[in-house]
């Protein structure tokens, strides 16, 4: 954020369970119902249309909020979006989301945190500071909030999200991504209707809003002065 033109007027929210946002009612939401809460935080601050970003699993939300009031997105942004599992209701989650959820809670959002963050940045003996950052984001998260979030991973189909937004997107992510690898972003960048512009990154990981802010920035800002008001 820092990074960004002064020019824009930048807002970032802390999704329910996240920060002091107070988590959902639902045991097991879906993406659709964070869009819901997004929707709400707009009509809060009066803000009818917007270029939304998002970055891991907050692209699978803004990629739901995109297709379903598509009258309120301007432009999308995904970075190192995660595509979901698809997973029906009441269906088991993938093996690897069930193992996060249970770590969280054995260990909680602390070590969670310190344990995972090396994990998301390309080169991190390289990158102190950056596990740093990353780190007391991700430890941030309220334990049952992360639980939610990991079910609506479960539930999450950006794929077919992006197939109803017709809105000019952009797609980005680390070459060395190993937690949403280029693969997927390269899938969502085919599946989305609109135009759409693709940028990898070579020398980053997951975390690249940390790893590379200032050329993400001066990507995202090109892209918000370009769509903010179309």
């Amino acid at each position: 954020m820092q990074a960004l033109p002064a020019t824009i007027d930048v807002i970032a929210w802390n999704a329910p369970g996240y920060s002091d946002s107070d988590a959902l009612t639902i045991t097991s939401p879906q993406p659709h119902d964070y869009a819901a809460a997004l929707a709400k935080l707009l009509d809060a601050l009066d803000l009818r249309s917007i270029v939304l970003a998002g970055h891991s699993l907050g692209a699978l939300f803004a990629a739901s909020f995109a297709a379903g009031y598509p009258d309120r997105v301007s432009a999308l942004a995904l970075i190192s979006p995660a595509i979901g599992y698809q997973v029906k209701p009441g269906g088991p989650l993938p093996r690897a989301v069930q193992e996060r959820i249970d770590e969280i809670r054995k260990i909680g959002p602390l070590a969670f945190g310190a344990k995972r963050a090396p994990r998301l940045v390309h080169d991190p003996e390289h990158r102190p500071q950056v596990v740093a950052a990353v780190e007391k984001a991700m430890s941030s998260v309220d334990t049952e909030g992360y639980v939610q979030a990991a079910h609506a991973l479960g539930a999450g189909d950006l794929l077919a999200d992006a197939a109803r937004i017709f809105a000019p997107a952009l797609v980005a992510v680390g070459a060395q991504d190993v937690v949403t690898p280029p693969q997927n972003a390269r899938r969502a960048h085919q599946a989305l209707s609109g135009a759409c512009i693709y940028r990898e990154f070579e020398a980053a990981g997951h975390a690249v809003p940390q790893e590379l802010p200032q050329t993400v920035a001066d990507l995202l800002g090109k892209f918000v002065e370009r769509h903010a008001h179309a």
